[in-house]
Parts: structure tokens; sequence; C-alpha cells
């Protein structure tokens, strides 16, 4: 019997790990600035609510309960302006990444269907359609695309790798040639609370989606904005018909999120204060190592949203990653995300003061 798993390429990480144990070996140790992974603390009042909901012994619902959904439905409007959502608009999901992987073949996607994502992109929107059996696409202009067959459309904005922000008008072009076509549209919005240089706009955002939800789903993730990563704590929001879909399945697959981090999703999405402290932090670190990269010769692309710098000394990305790792700093290498990033790497903002303050006296060296 043929293996899932045969679907899949070689895990990119595990291909970094020479590069990882060069940049270990340093006699200050390792600067990750590679995966992205948070380091800061949970926010005290998300631990508390996480700890308050602990004594839930019974089974938590796939669609969350009511206060989760007043919570979703609530920040969608403050923060992405969406108008009359529902909870029927709204839906949790145990971490963005489970969601991308597995939506395709939750959809019911398979051979013959196709799913289009950026050119550089998110590695698990490819994993996704392999998943299923769907073909794939990368493109460079989403409504330059063949639609005949075309299901899913992957939009990313900000980026991933890329901090590449989306403007408002070429959100709304893209929904309406989706919407002609009939190709649902799913948003991955994950690092929409970090605009540096760009105000990122949501695909609910009327002037994008014409105060209608119909063929647009948006994704949304507290990993960054709240350091939630461990808690896999993540929703959708958008057309009530393709979430009703999924409720149904995911209920019958029992992908419900934890009852405590439900309790915790709603504390965090009812505070802005923790997220613009954190985002400071993102900030100081982020004027840091780029005023540092820039001085070592790297050019910065890119780059004026999200979690990451996207930066290049015009050379292959194996040796930058190589470079790099000689002075105890590992980074990402740009073809993890598609061919087109095989001159750049990705510098993560995520690793602590300290070790930000180390990265950048070791690039001066």
């Amino acid at each position: 019997m043929p293996s899932l798993s045969d679907r899949l390429p070689t895990f990119p990480w595990d291909r970094l790990e020479p590069c990882k144990a060069t940049a270990a070996a340093h006699p200050d140790g390792i600067v990750d600035l590679s995966v992205g992974t948070p380091v800061d603390p949970v926010p005290e009042l998300i631990r508390r609510a996480l700890t308050d909901a602990a004594d839930t012994p019974g089974y938590p619902t796939v669609w969350g309960t009511q206060a989760l959904r007043d919570a979703l439905t609530g920040w969608c409007e403050r923060r992405l302006g969406a108008r009359g959502i529902t909870d029927r608009n709204v839906l949790p999901v145990v971490g963005s990444k489970e969601l991308v992987a597995w939506l395709p073949t939750q959809l019911g996607l398979g051979p013959g269907d196709r799913v289009a994502f950026p050119r550089l992109a998110y590695p698990t929107y490819e994993v996704g359609a392999r998943l299923a059996g769907a073909e794939y696409i990368a493109y460079d202009d989403p409504t330059e695309l063949d639609p005949d067959g075309l299901s899913l459309l992957w939009l990313n904005s900000p980026s991933n790798p890329t901090g590449q922000v989306l403007p408002r008008e070429k959100l709304r072009e893209v929904v309406a040639w989706a919407r002609a076509h009939g190709v649902l549209v799913l948003s991955d919005e994950c690092y929409l609370e970090l605009g540096w240089d760009a105000d990122p706009v949501s695909v609910l955002d009327p002037d994008v989606c014409g105060g209608s939800f119909e063929g647009v789903v948006a994704v949304h993730s507290l990993s960054k904005r709240s350091n939630l990563a461990g808690y896999r704590a993540a929703f959708v929001a958008g057309d009530a018909a393709v979430l009703g879909d999924l409720l149904q399945i995911r209920k019958h697959g029992g992908m419900m999120t934890p009852a405590p981090v439900q309790a915790a999703t709603v504390a965090a999405l009812g505070d802005d204060t923790h997220v613009a402290e954190q985002r400071e932090r993102y900030r100081a670190r982020r004027t840091a190592l780029r005023g540092a990269l820039e001085a070592a010769g790297f050019r910065i692309d890119h780059s004026e949203a999200s979690l990451y710098l996207w930066a290049t000394r015009d050379e292959p990305c194996w040796d930058t990653v190589a470079a790099l790792a000689e002075r105890g700093i590992l980074v990402a290498p740009g073809d993890f995300y598609g061919p087109a990033g095989a001159r750049h790497v990705r510098v993560a903002l995520t690793a602590t003061d300290e070790r930000v303050t180390a990265a950048v006296r070791r690039l001066k060296d």
C-alpha cells in the first residue's frame, strides 16, 4: 500500500540541521533567527484565563463556546472592519498550520482540482494540495491564472516569507476575479497585526469584499500577536456556507480546540494592550537587525510587514546561510519558500533582545 507521506517533499527544516549544528558551536551560542517561533512570555491575563478553565473534564465543542464566538466576531468587526459578521461566519481551528494543511482535503478536493498560491509562499499551501491529491500551481498575479479547474486560491498578505503587503485595490481586484470564475479565496492573514511600513488590509474589509463574505475566508492566528504558538489557537472567518461544511467535517473528525485554549483565546482577543507591547518589542528588534544587515552588505527587499526580513547579498541562499552560521547566526534559506527565493534568506525577529544584540554585534565583526 502506498504511503500518504510519499506525496510529500522532504521536510524543509531537516535540511537546515547541519548549519544549525555549525551555528550552535559558536563560543557565545546560537542566535536562531530561522523558524520564527515566539520567545517572549505569554501575557499574564491569557495564562490566567487558561488556568481558570483548567477544570473542564467534558468534551469541548468544535464550534466553540458562545463566549469564544462572540470574541471572534467582535474582533473581526473591531480589527478587520468586517460588517454584519455573525457566529456562522467564524470557526476556531487547532492552529492555522493544521487548517492550511488539511483544508483542501476537508473541502473535498482531489485529482482534477487545482490549488494556487504565491510564487514565494509558506510551504504548507503546497503540502495541503499534495495531501489531497490535487494539482498545484504557483502564481505571480492570480488574475492571470487559467481559472479552469481552479478550486482554491491562496492569498497571503502580509507575506511569509517576504513581508510584502497587497494593497486594498489589488485585493479587491482578486476577490472580484475569483467570484466571477467561481474560485474560493482563502486569505492567510496571520501577520496582519504586524504592519511596519504598510497597513495590511483583510479580505473581509467591506472595501475589498463589498460587504459580502461570499467566496472569501480569512485565516488568523494568535501565535505571533499574543505569543500563543504553543497553545495552537487560530480561527477562520468568512463565507458561512464554507465554514458550515467545515464545521460538519470537523465535528466528525473530532477536531476540537481544547476548552482552556478557547478561554485563553477569549482573553487574548479582548485585550489590545499586550498586542501593542509585543509589536514594540518586534519593532525594536527589526530596527536593530535591519540596520546591522544593511551595514553588513545585505539588501532588504519588501519586508514592510510580518515578523521577517527578506534579505539578500545577491548570492545563492545556502552560501548566505552557511556564512551566517559560521558567525553563530541561523537563518532560513529562501528556497524553502519556492525556487524564486534562491538568492534570499528569511531573517526572523523572534529572538530575545539579548540574542538580537549578539547577532548585531557579530554582523559588525
